[in-house]
């Protein structure tokens, strides 16, 4: 009963998305995710793939690469960032860079890790050729997984195997043969995940509220200028209680923390791909305080807005700015935060 009203107290505190309680033999303990940055300058490979194993124990991670998460056993929820996902074996699991994962596992899950930075392959750039974004990586309005049959499953498994394989012979042509088998893994998970959705889209139970679609509309419409899921609400002719238990339901989100992310998603285009300043980009979100801004983002992505481009800017060798302009300088690892 005390665990329990520790966990409602720290709840009714707001405990920012980057402390987390994690469950323990001992009891209950606050907790930092476990950050993990690619930097080439370190010898980090842009392309790796990992076995791990999951228990109560392991601490978050937040990382600014791509992760394909293979379980291979178990079953549980994870969190990545305020929504709550329940998984079981043979599910693909999909984050994006930056985000905070945490894994509540129902005793030990065993997960093949792909993780991939932008350097290697940039799901926007090479939109056309792979189709992934905004289906598998950056849908705030989806659920980040796809399920796996017998059939899908040795596919995959064959794929996986074939990048391993690679990895550890760097024979001719070794980076443009990983990068093909990666576009084919991504491609593949990519037609799953639609015909998954379209599957769940006829059957009767499957179906969306048609008040989601609508929802969804009037964000990408009007995130920059209304907040309050209220003024959501009030468009859709309906309680925001009531269109906050919808969004709950079908999406494991709030409303607030569905539109936060659409926000956030806008943040981090500008500030990847321009140097406007942030005081611009905050204003141009409706923030007129750039630290409230600012402080939004560093509780989301763990980073200040301004280390988040300076790093991935320089790291990145300012192939992912739209402009020719000189590189920022990089703060120091101390510094970063």
């Amino acid at each position: 009963m005390q665990d329990l009203l520790a966990i409602l107290m720290l709840r009714s505190y707001h405990v920012p998305c980057d402390r987390f309680i994690i469950e323990t033999p001992g009891g209950l303990r606050l907790a930092q995710p476990s950050d993990t940055l690619y930097d080439p300058r370190n010898g980090d490979l842009s392309l790796s793939v990992v076995d791990l194993d999951i228990t109560p124990e392991t601490a978050a991670t937040r990382t600014n690469c791509f992760i394909v998460d293979w379980i291979r056993e178990g079953e549980g929820v994870v969190w990545a960032d305020s929504g709550c996902h329940p998984f079981a074996a043979s599910t693909l699991l999909f984050f994006v860079p930056y985000q905070n994962v945490r894994f509540v596992p129902n005793g030990l899950v065993r997960v093949t890790r792909i993780q991939f930075h932008a350097n290697f392959l940039c799901i926007e750039t090479h939109h056309e050729e792979v189709g992934c974004n905004g289906v598998l990586f950056n849908n705030v309005y989806g659920l980040p997984m796809v399920e796996l049959n017998d059939t899908s499953a040795r596919e995959f498994a064959e794929l996986v195997g074939q990048i391993r394989r690679e990895l550890a012979d760097q024979g001719l042509a070794h980076s443009e043969i990983l990068l093909s088998y990666l576009k084919v893994l991504l491609i593949r998970a990519t037609r799953l995940k639609r015909e998954q959705q379209h599957v769940s889209c006829e059957s009767p139970g499957g179906r969306l509220p048609a008040v989601l679609d609508s929802l969804r509309e009037l964000i990408e419409t009007n995130y920059l200028t209304m907040h309050a899921p209220a003024e959501y609400a009030d468009r859709l002719f309906m309680s925001p209680k009531a269109l906050g238990k919808i969004v709950k339901e079908r999406l494991h989100k709030t409303l607030t923390e569905l539109i936060r992310e659409r926000i956030l998603k806008h943040a981090k285009w500008e500030l990847l791909h321009t140097l406007r300043p942030v005081k611009e980009i905050a204003r141009e979100l409706g923030y007129a305080d750039e630290l409230y801004f600012s402080r939004l983002f560093k509780r989301a992505t763990g980073y200040s807005p301004l280390f988040f481009r300076d790093y991935e800017t320089t790291i990145r060798g300012g192939s992912n700015l739209s402009m020719s302009l000189p590189l920022p300088s990089i703060q120091s690892t101390a510094d970063r935060r």
